[in-house]
């Protein structure tokens, strides 16, 4: 028992040792800087990305399944009082919220595609179940030419 003991003992030590240097090595020293917000994103602004299509519960329609759209972007800084979100960045997954079926319709073509849309409602994400770090409320598809 006491040479299982020792044995154990000696393994532990062994990677102790081995395993202090590469934490230290993994310890930031301050050579690289901090992420820098994302650049602003105002109402009436053009928001560009990949459109994701996901299908989720709604929690106000018995848990009946709904498409919800979302953009993929770069890191945004969305206007007072929301800011970066809570995010170091800023958010870069932004939820769209379609009002009609038309405009759901509208989505369903252009999912895993580039897309534009000008922004005319945004705020950060806020309700459980929310996808998206950002909800765009109010928005408009841009035709590319």
């Amino acid at each position: 028992m006491t040479k299982l003991f020792a044995t154990r003992s000696a393994l532990v030590a062994t990677l102790m040792l081995l395993a202090t240097p590469a934490i230290s090595a993994q310890q930031d020293d301050g050579a690289t800087p901090p992420p820098k917000p994302g650049k602003p994103i105002n109402a009436g602004e053009v928001l560009s990305g990949e459109l994701n299509a996901m299908k989720v519960r709604d929690v106000k329609n018995a848990g009946k399944r709904i498409a919800m759209y979302q953009i993929t972007s770069e890191p945004r800084r969305l206007p007072a009082p929301n800011g970066l979100c809570n995010l170091e960045t800023g958010p870069e997954t932004f939820q769209l919220v379609t009002s009609s079926d038309a405009q759901a319709t509208q989505l369903k073509s252009f999912v895993g595609k580039e897309i534009s849309v000008k922004v005319d409602e945004v705020a950060c994400a806020s309700d459980p179940g929310q996808m998206s770090e950002a909800v765009i409320t109010k928005w408009s598809l841009i035709r590319k030419q």
